[in-house]
């Protein structure tokens, strides 16, 4: 067996039991550290591939930026596992329905991507001469040009919903409104109250036996 079939089976099992554990268990940073070691199996076997680009760019962009972002999301936002344990075993039949129709359809489609009616090599043509950098540049911002800006719309509907859930109003935690900030005024910060001053009576326990004796 050739040391390239070894690691994919061994990046490849790693994959699938790293996907596993991230659906399973039950607490959410756990599950997002699973979901980082998936991303750098899947990344090692683009690498196998030969698609070095898609494979520095699933660590840099996936695992450098994104998954830090769920982290510190996960973190603070507090999840209640208890809320979310209720109604499971209620709701899991319509689940594991829905997840068999999704694992049929994508079975049906790997199934006949992999019935090629010609050669691999005769499909190449002009891709096959340049680097896959430039030809995936040229197919992202060619053929797939609506689509990205798509996935960017979608990314940037995240990214405002998770600042949203994060500054929304909850008992354990503190809320600023940022236009009640900007509004308020110096004299509703600060209020000066005139007082009397009041010089209280010092006994002086050494000068008192003193008084006593004159008298």
């Amino acid at each position: 067996m050739y040391p390239q079939a070894v690691l994919f089976y061994v990046f490849s099992a790693i994959l699938l039991f790293a996907a596993f554990r991230v659906i399973t268990v039950s607490n959410p940073v756990h599950a997002a550290l699973f979901l980082v070691l998936s991303f750098f199996q899947a990344s090692g076997i683009w690498m196998l591939l030969e698609a070095e680009f898609l494979s520095i760019t699933l660590v840099l962009v996936y695992v450098g930026a994104v998954m830090v972002l769920f982290l510190f999301v996960v973190m603070m936002l507090d999840v209640d596992l208890e809320s979310l344990r209720k109604g499971f075993w209620r709701n899991f039949h319509l689940a594991a329905s829905l997840g068999a129709v999704v694992a049929l359809e994508l079975t049906a489609v790997l199934m006949g991507g992999f019935r090629l009616s010609q050669p691999a090599h005769a499909l190449g043509g002009t891709a096959a001469t340049m680097p896959n950098t430039q030809a995936l540049g040229i197919a992202l911002y060619t053929e797939f040009l609506y689509p990205l800006e798509l996935a960017a719309v979608i990314l940037l509907v995240a990214i405002i919903a998770a600042i949203a859930l994060t500054l929304r109003k909850r008992k354990d935690s503190k809320f600023q409104d940022p236009s009640e900030q900007i509004r308020v005024q110096p004299k509703d910060r600060v209020r000066l109250v005139k007082m009397k001053s009041v010089v209280p009576e010092i006994a002086d326990p050494v000068s008192a036996p003193l008084v006593e004796e004159k008298k």
